[in-house]
């Protein structure tokens, strides 16, 4: 992938020249960026997590900027100028990560966000599965997002300017009509069991045992992780893709 580094007053001129607003963008962090000029499509998995795991991003020979020369790939975020196409899963598990930014409609297995990463994208969002959990992120989709299920936990509630189209869980205190989420849910009739593998699934009437953090919307969160990062599906109509070796310590 051709790729190069840019200032945040490069990176401004050209969320300005694709139409992003400045409230739009104004929430990310002043710094430089990694840019790939056009559509990206990635074969296999997407890890967001940490620089420590910066050797398996597709973006880390970035060039442009003799003062980067013998960095990889360290930096503050990724802009793909175009629709991104990633094959496998993208994964944020972990702080103190690179944001991404497409500035085009963003296609996926599914979508982890549960570190820091700040993700904003153009389009749409097509996954799978969408799952997000932490408030230290800002999720700015300024199309549709569709999923078959939307996993919105704690308070965290992504900005979506179009339309959520899939089943959403969430917890009871949220409430989707506060931050303008409108959501269509095409399978209404299905019962959970009718979208998602028993593997994720609490049973009827069963006990979380230790894992009960989303006993609430009936799943088993450590198995949907798990799954997740090993490439196995989440849905029933999912696929399996390229799994991530390892998890980032917790």
């Amino acid at each position: 992938m051709e790729t190069i580094y840019q200032t945040w007053a490069e990176t401004v001129a050209l969320f300005e020249r694709r139409g992003l607003a400045q409230e739009v963008y104004g929430s990310l962090y002043e710094d430089e960026y990694i840019l790939h000029p056009g559509p990206a499509s990635l074969p296999g998995s997407l890890r967001l997590d940490d620089h420590q795991y910066r050797h398996e991003n597709p973006w880390i020979k970035a060039g442009g900027r003799p003062e980067y020369e013998g960095i990889d790939g360290a930096v503050t975020g990724y802009v793909i100028d175009g629709d991104l196409h990633v094959d496998g899963n993208i994964l944020n598990l972990d702080h103190g990560s690179p944001s991404l930014i497409v500035l085009g409609d963003l296609k996926a297995a599914n979508l982890v966000l549960s570190g820091s990463s700040h993700l904003l994208v153009k389009g749409d969002v097509e996954v799978e599965t969408f799952f997000g959990n932490s408030t230290d992120q800002l999720v700015d989709i300024r199309g549709d997002l569709r999923a078959t299920v939307a996993v919105m936990w704690d308070e965290f509630l992504p900005e979506v300017g179009g339309s959520l189209h899939g089943r959403a869980l969430m917890p009871g205190y949220l409430d989707p009509d506060d931050c303008g989420l409108v959501i269509q849910d095409p399978a209404a009739q299905a019962d959970l069991a009718d979208l998602l593998v028993p593997d994720v699934l609490l049973a009827r009437g069963g006990s979380p045992d230790d894992d009960a953090y989303l006993a609430d919307a009936g799943l088993h969160y450590e198995n949907l992780i798990d799954r997740m990062a090993r490439g196995l599906p989440v849905t029933r109509t999912g696929r399996t893709v390229t799994p991530l070796e390892m998890l980032p310590p917790e």
